[in-house]
């Protein structure tokens, strides 16, 4: 497959639009803070037309972009899996929950592919409220095991974890909805490409060069309980954000590019092939060599060719992100959490932004890289930096609920 890109310097893609998105070494966190460098062009097609319109960027570079990522990075869905016919729902079990603050219910969904069937459960406590209220669906990550040996999702609360803190997102006004990643897809590298929903779509010996990956698989489960949500008057199907950690928060970013019904998405150090600028020297970072090899079944096979190309390859993260545009973009990183670059989620986030001001929004408004605990969200896009480690913590989720606070979510 031939592609084509036009590669310009950042500063004629802000002159495109009056938007500055060079960063200084002051605006990046003080001298010798890294800077992006040899960016592609968010808002140059690949014929190489300035885009300077909503419409021809929802016409043209959008979906040239879109197609891109899907086929070079995260993979191609089978239509299949887009029918939504073949979805369907059972609630297993409605109580009253949380000293009868809520209402939870354990939702089964179930798609009946064309060689098989596949069921995951969704988790739902949902606010009662004198309105159907606004929502964060988790994309969970994390068992028992990986989350020091605590149920970050215990639908009988009898266990709570920072990473799923349902109780306070229900005290905020909001639902809080989650489902276990793995029982979609196995996060394997050996086989995780051919069970869950990959068995039920499709018959498959070997994965093509573009064949679609558990991120991607992890993604459809996402909008699998979007399709749900929309079905429970319970939960304004109109404000609902996805959210997910790591490999979630890689995940979070495809599912809000991939489904227009989410009106927010919240990558949490999310770092390579997430919200993180590939197109910045970040030593302490994780690579696409390393990721490629360490979890090769996340992404496409094409991916791996642009191991140790990061500085040259025709495309970049800050363009994932653009695809949500105009809907809102929540993104975090941890102090210590140097392997997810936070400079790079950061730069990511302001070379982002010209997409949003195509709808008259403005995306990142900040000047300068933020210190700990000091959230940049007056506009539609929001970056904080937490102190500490890789995690997703209840600072996060409060974060990710006053954005949407911010936006009347729950006026």
């Amino acid at each position: 497959m031939n592609i084509k890109f036009s590669i310009v310097s950042i500063g004629a893609v802000a002159a495109c639009i009056s938007f500055s998105v060079r960063a200084s070494a002051s605006s990046a966190g003080g001298s010798g803070a890294p800077e992006p460098r040899n960016v592609p062009a968010l808002l140059v097609s690949e014929d190489g037309k300035t885009v300077g319109t909503a419409h021809e960027w929802e016409s043209v570079r959008r979906p040239e972009l879109f197609n891109t990522f899907m086929r070079e990075e995260y993979g191609v869905r089978p239509a299949a899996a887009s029918e939504r016919s073949r979805v369907s729902f059972k609630v297993a079990d409605e109580r009253d929950a949380m000293d009868g603050k809520a209402v939870r219910k354990l939702v089964d969904i179930t798609y009946s592919g064309p060689c098989g069937k596949l069921s995951f459960r969704a988790i739902a406590f949902i606010p009662k409220t004198s309105k159907p209220a606004p929502a964060f669906l988790l994309i969970c990550n994390r068992d028992r095991a990986k989350n020091h040996g605590v149920a970050p999702i215990d639908p009988d609360r009898r266990e709570k974890s920072g990473f799923w803190p349902a109780e306070e997102i229900v005290a905020r006004g909001y639902a809080a909805v989650t489902f276990y990643n793995g029982d979609v897809a196995p996060d394997d590298k050996k086989g995780g490409c051919r069970k869950g929903v990959f068995a039920a779509v499709e018959k498959r010996s070997a994965r093509n060069a573009e064949s679609w990956a558990t991120i991607s698989a992890w993604a459809w489960g996402a909008s699998r309980v979007m399709d749900w949500i929309e079905s429970e008057p319970l939960i304004d199907k109109s404000h609902v954000a996805v959210v997910g950690h790591s490999r979630g928060g890689k995940t979070a970013l495809l599912a809000g590019a991939t489904d227009k019904r989410f009106a927010m998405a919240c990558s949490n150090n999310s770092g390579c092939s997430g919200a993180k600028l590939n197109h910045i020297n970040l030593p302490k970072s994780e690579s696409i060599k390393v990721i490629t090899k360490s979890f090769p079944h996340w992404f496409c096979k094409n991916y791996s060719k642009y191991a140790g190309r990061e500085m040259t390859m025709p495309f970049d993260q800050h363009e994932f992100i653009a695809l949500i545009a105009p809907r809102l973009v929540a993104i975090a990183s941890a102090t210590e959490d140097h392997w997810a670059g936070q400079h790079g989620e950061w730069h990511a986030a302001r070379l982002a932004s010209p997409a949003w001001a195509l709808y008259g929004k403005k995306g990142l408004v900040a000047d300068a890289f933020p210190p700990p605990e000091t959230p940049q969200q007056s506009g539609s896009i929001s970056y904080h930096l937490r102190t500490g480690r890789h995690d997703l913590t209840p600072y996060d989720w409060k974060c990710y609920m006053d954005f949407a606070d911010r936006h009347g979510w729950r006026d």
